[in-house]
């Protein structure tokens, strides 16, 4: 087995295990895949990521479910949206340069972390009395322009999801992480299916990877259901600021 193999299924396993506490796991998937193959076309490496990642969120998703209550009714409509808008997202990507999104994406990122650090008690348990509004409003989000962010570039998608539905939606983050795996899913499908029309999918990488991946997303969803909504905050804290240092230095060495 070469080096490059053990390095590419290493990556997979902490990419299931991001994935399935606050998404992310992209950052560290499609750097793996570009550094060890040399000369790879970005959407190839988006393409086989999604491949991937489409397993280990759905395994999650199914592990979440058996633990945490989801309304499959509510989340049905949202996930089918999602698989919409991903896929639109993704047939305009090359159409949007990277560039236009990346300060914005940066800004929001970092608001939110200040927002998550400078409120210890949000998330920390379910929020009663939204609005019926407020509800709609958030899975409306989600299931579209979350969704169509992910199938254009996609870094912080999970992390965007979570703190939407607590947000607005009322539920606490080991609930929110639970029902952004679903919608994950769902954008990932739609992405897929685009980036396989295209040609720009590595089946045979990517099916053998999708075994490191769902292993990492079935320690992640254990941890978090295991240690609750205060380990899925100190995570998603985490990835949020490893995130805005990566677009940070993107744009600097730009």
């Amino acid at each position: 087995m070469s080096l490059d193999v053990v390095v590419l299924f290493v990556a997979a396993v902490a990419a299931g295990w991001v994935d399935a506490v606050v998404g992310g796991g992209g950052l560290i998937m499609i750097p793996a895949l570009l550094i060890t193959n040399p000369g790879l076309a970005p959407a190839t490496a988006l393409g086989t990521n999604k491949l991937m990642a489409i397993f280990g969120t759905s395994s999650a998703a199914w592990r979440y479910s058996r633990r945490v209550p989801m309304d499959i009714r509510r989340l049905a409509p949202v996930f089918a949206c999602a698989v919409v808008f991903s896929a639109l997202g993704a047939l305009v990507a090359g159409l949007l340069p990277a560039d236009v999104f990346t300060p914005i994406v940066l800004v929001l990122l970092v608001a939110v972390g200040l927002f998550v650090a400078l409120n210890p008690r949000f998330g920390s348990h379910e929020m009663t009395g939204k609005s019926r509004r407020s509800i709609i409003l958030g899975l409306a989000i989600c299931g579209v322009v979350i969704a169509f962010y992910d199938g254009v570039l996609g870094p912080g998608t999970g992390t965007f999801l979570i703190i939407t539905l607590t947000a607005l939606v009322g539920t606490s983050f080991l609930e929110s992480s639970a029902m952004a795996k679903v919608i994950n899913t769902g954008t990932n499908l739609g992405a897929l299916a685009v980036f396989a029309a295209q040609g720009n999918v590595m089946w045979l990488l990517g099916l053998a990877l999708a075994v490191g991946n769902i292993a990492g997303a079935q320690l992640g969803s254990h941890m978090a259901l295991g240690r609750g909504s205060s380990f899925v905050r100190w995570v998603l804290l985490a990835v949020v600021v490893v995130m805005v240092a990566k677009l940070g230095f993107d744009m600097w060495s730009k």
